[in-house]
């Protein structure tokens, strides 16, 4: 019988996890927003323009998908997290499906910092490690840009050092 105060997402209890920023929330929020704002304008004018009444109900159900979409949204952000720890990155995400991705470094082959318009006026930027395998990679999303930097080279250093030798 398994200690059910054990979780295989929970790889060690003494890993400390990282939370993104709080900015970050703010950042899809406004995505979202946009999105929504746009569709629904968008059917509002159809409606406007060609009295077609499906238009005004896509309208409000683009708002009303909106309006729900944005507590979840919260939440889903909230459930991001890393931890670095000597050999590999863990990340893990999600509310209803859980994910944990364990990246060795060794396997790493490069690091990307990427900065969005919205991203760059709250302060915001996203490191991506890729590896070599489909699927493998991970992003750590809403970092502040210093500490996007920090992660970005101290990655790249233990990669490299994972693969002297090699």
């Amino acid at each position: 019988m398994t200690d059910p105060s054990t979780s295989p997402l929970d790889p060690l209890p003494d890993v400390t996890w990282q939370k993104l920023s709080p900015r970050y929330v703010l950042v899809r929020l406004i995505s979202l927003a946009t999105g929504t704002l746009a569709f629904a304008v968008a059917g509002l004018v159809g409606w406007l323009v060609t009295d077609w009444w499906p238009a005004l109900a896509g309208a409000v159900a683009v708002v009303v998908y909106g309006l729900v979409r944005a507590p979840f949204l919260v939440r889903q952000i909230r459930s991001w997290g890393y931890a670095e720890r000597d050999a590999d990155l863990l990340v893990r995400h999600g509310l209803l499906i859980r994910r944990l991705s364990i990246v060795p470094y060794a396997r790493m082959q490069f690091v990307d910092v990427a900065v969005g318009p919205v991203e760059r006026l709250f302060g915001l930027a996203t490191v991506q490690m890729h590896t070599a395998a489909v699927g493998a990679d991970a992003t750590v999303p809403g970092l502040a840009p210093a500490e996007a930097v920090r992660l970005r080279d101290r990655l790249a250093a233990l990669g490299r050092h994972g693969t002297e030798g090699l």
